[in-house]
């Protein structure tokens, strides 16, 4: 068995999460683009979507200022805490963070002037209702900024797992991969049907990426931030049975992969989508 199989982290455990930083490697490329997006004004309510550990919401509640209020929700109540801890030794007053699910989010109706998600709105468990319930908070004129990553996110390494899952004649796990894939990272046509549906005009679409390198593929599949946020959801694509067979063949061939180009690169390619609420439709 690869060590990185037998790998198990919990983010219910808060000494892993008290050792997670999110923020180079993963939340930072997305987050900066969204913060140059925002419309920074005094006197407005906010609200950030899916919070995480913090990032960007403390960032935006600081350059806010304390003439505003700045709301976070997060299910994960572990990361709340943590965002607990940073507001208090950051000395940020004007935040409250909340556990709970964006498809109940505890504020009024028409009581939020911007609302933002970075990288989080891809991992709802209803998009539709989330997307009726930031409506429901949003003001006439406010804004709603968010980015999320596409289905093209590290199409290397996808790329290579359908390969060595045709060559096994695995067909209905090819077919469980392109689902797991199009469940977090859906079209750019679906958001915009929804917000449009939901009284929102699209100001502006932004694509960009960015890549992360490795050596090669056994040095990727080692990496923390892999084990940690990737790997169990692409074990559960394959059955238990042939798992170390499977990723025995990915890690060879990427490794081979590696060789041939100098160096193993994972693009990232996602999406900002800047809206402004012109119409409510209660």
């Amino acid at each position: 068995m690869n060590n990185y199989l037998q790998s198990s982290y919990s983010l219910d455990d808060a000494e892993t999460v008290s050792v997670i930083d999110e923020l180079p490697l993963w939340s930072a490329p997305f987050g900066l683009k969204l913060l140059d997006k925002i419309k920074y004004r005094k006197n407005i309510t906010a609200l950030d979507i899916g919070s995480g550990l913090g990032f960007p919401l403390l960032e935006v509640a600081m350059r806010l200022g304390n003439s505003c209020k700045i709301y976070g929700i997060d299910p994960w109540e572990v990361a709340v805490e943590r965002i607990k801890t940073k507001i208090n030794v950051y000395g940020i007053t004007n935040t409250e963070i909340n556990t709970g699910v964006a498809e109940k989010i505890p504020l009024p109706d028409n009581s939020v002037d911007l609302v933002l998600s970075n990288n989080g709105l891809n991992n709802v468990t209803d998009l539709k209702k989330v997307i009726r319930e930031i409506s429901r908070v949003s003001k006439t004129g406010s804004q709603l900024v968010f980015t999320y990553n596409t289905d093209r996110t590290m199409i290397e390494f996808y790329s290579v797992m359908e390969d060595v899952l045709r060559e096994k004649n695995l067909f209905a796990e090819i077919e469980a991969m392109k689902k797991h894939i199009n469940k977090k990272r859906r079209p750019v046509d679906e958001y915009k049907f929804l917000l449009e549906e939901n009284g929102f005009a699209i100001k502006e679409i932004l694509r960009d990426e960015f890549s992360l390198l490795y050596t090669d593929g056994t040095t990727m599949l080692n990496h923390f931030l892999i084990k940690l946020a990737f790997i169990e959801s692409w074990k559960e694509i394959i059955p238990e049975e042939k798992q170390d067979e499977i990723f025995t063949e990915v890690e060879e061939h990427l490794n081979k992969l590696s060789e041939i180009e100098g160096v193993l690169k994972l693009t990232v390619p996602y999406v900002l989508i800047d809206c402004e609420k012109i119409r409510n439709n209660n």
